[in-house]
């Protein structure tokens, strides 16, 4: 048998590799396409576009290689029942189900690498994508000024920020003509500046830039004098804007982890955290709760003295409680406020844990529903592939959405929410593997007649109903 495990490896092995390519491509075209307006306009180097294209290819294969694990199982027996080379198989004595083992097997070893994948690296991956986003958004766009418009010079924190206009800008050797420069200073004060030329440059670190103005006169208004302003004419000035250079400024690590971005070993400690500020929680509203009714029942003298009367509040359109009510109502409903945001934080971090395993497990999923999928309509090709693998990995990821804003809601458990789509799909292959070894359909027929002929049989099994 181990040639026969060979030859199904191989089978298997050319249309995974295509898929796994072609499928990562263009899922990973499509995150660029989504991110390009983040990125464009930066005058990014080559090496940030290549760290951000690495780090985001780890997101993009987690869901690419249980997908091409169901094309290669489609595709592989498709062409192998077309060619009745499974007939032959079977006429030597193995069964159709005998014919999975080997690619369980493999299955079972991608699940493992896929696991190991999404929970060490790509949580790692995808905080650093975050990082680098946050930096990049942090940046001063590139410095581009166009002719007759109105330029905004900003610095990069946004403070006071200066407009040019001019009326010629020659880019190659940054010079520029009739330049109108205003600024808002601090403390009410705004200073134009008039200038017939004038020229550019940047810093050596690239992060200001001087402005060498020429022939022009600087407009100033007195905050201390109501309508009161200077003017002063100048022969040439340099005037520096500091802040507004696009050099990209790196702070690894400046942002807290969120739940995609923790393995399991992370998000188990924050429910466990979680848990125990709940509960926390819980004792201290009891003893708020012990200590409230102690003091309405004159038990524990209140803090305004013994023998007085509790004032009473008055509420404007809807009734007159006791303070002591009233305190002990505000108490619970910030209580349950706070345990509400406390049972969410556990549900997303529980979702997270089970992802992991149920998106990592859908390899060997995919691998009992598709094998006998393909079996049983061998005609149908390359428009059964795409077809079942749409239909297939659509409705799953589907699942995986709802169900995921299910359990953050705390309407359905999470292992319910995330597992659904693997149970369904594990039964619904288990069926078609245990009825692998029937002949349904040949490869002219293509299963069709066979399913017109059960529901025709079907019909007429159906009970009639009784007359009087």
């Amino acid at each position: 048998m181990g040639i026969l495990n060979r030859y199904l490896i191989r089978a298997h092995a050319g249309p995974f590799l295509f898929a796994l390519t072609a499928i990562t491509g263009l899922l990973f075209l499509n995150a660029v396409a989504q991110r390009l307006e983040d990125l464009t306009g930066k005058g990014l180097g080559w090496r940030t576009i290549v760290e951000f294209m690495v780090l985001s290819l780890p997101h993009t294969v987690a869901l690419s290689l249980p997908m091409a694990t169901l094309v290669a199982v489609l595709y592989a027996f498709s062409e192998l029942t077309a060619h009745n080379e499974f007939t032959a198989m079977k006429a030597g004595g193995v069964r159709p189900q005998r014919l999975l083992l080997p690619l369980l097997g493999v299955a079972f070893i991608l699940t493992e690498v896929m696991f190991v994948s999404n929970d060490q690296l790509l949580p790692e991956a995808n905080h650093r994508l975050k990082n680098l986003l946050l930096d990049v958004g942090r940046k001063s766009p590139t410095f581009e000024l166009r002719e007759q418009v109105v330029n905004e010079v900003a610095a990069a924190d946004g403070r006071n920020p200066v407009f040019l206009t001019a009326s010629r800008i020659d880019n190659a050797s940054n010079e520029l003509d009739d330049v109108v420069v205003y600024d808002a200073g601090p403390r009410g004060s705004h200073r134009t500046t008039f200038a017939k030329h004038g020229t550019m440059a940047f810093n050596a670190a690239r992060t200001d830039l001087f402005l060498t103005l020429w022939d022009g006169v600087v407009l100033e208004t007195d905050p201390e004098r109501t309508g009161a302003f200077r003017q002063l004419s100048f022969s040439k000035q340099v005037v520096q804007l500091r802040g507004v250079g696009n050099e990209l400024e790196r702070r690894m690590g400046a942002s807290d982890r969120g739940d995609r971005e923790m393995s399991t070993g992370m998000l188990q400690d924050r429910v466990d955290g979680r848990r125990e500020e709940l509960a926390d929680l819980s004792r201290r509203l009891r003893l708020q709760t012990r200590q409230t009714v102690l003091e309405a029942l004159g038990r524990v003298p209140p803090e305004r003295g013994p023998g007085t009367v509790a004032p009473r509040l008055s509420l404007p359109g809807r009734f007159t409680a006791d303070a002591l009510t009233e305190r002990a109502a505000l108490n619970a409903r910030g209580s349950v406020s706070q345990a509400e945001i406390l049972e969410r934080s556990i549900n997303q971090a529980r979702v997270e844990i089970h992802k992991k395993y149920a998106l990592s497990f859908a390899c060997v999923v995919f691998v009992l529903l598709g094998a006998p999928l393909a079996m049983r309509y061998p005609r149908g090709g390359l428009g059964l592939v795409i077809a079942a693998s749409s239909g297939i990995f659509a409705v799953s990821w589907m699942g995986l959405i709802g169900g995921e804003n299910l359990a953050d809601r705390g309407i359905a458990p999470p292992w319910v929410a995330m597992w659904a789509p693997n149970l369904i799909f594990t039964v619904l292959g288990l069926f078609m593997v245990r009825r692998m070894g029937r002949e349904a359909a040949s490869i002219r027929g293509g299963g069709w007649d066979e399913l017109a002929w059960s529901l025709r049989a079907g019909r007429r099994r159906a009970p009639r109903p009784e007359t009087a």
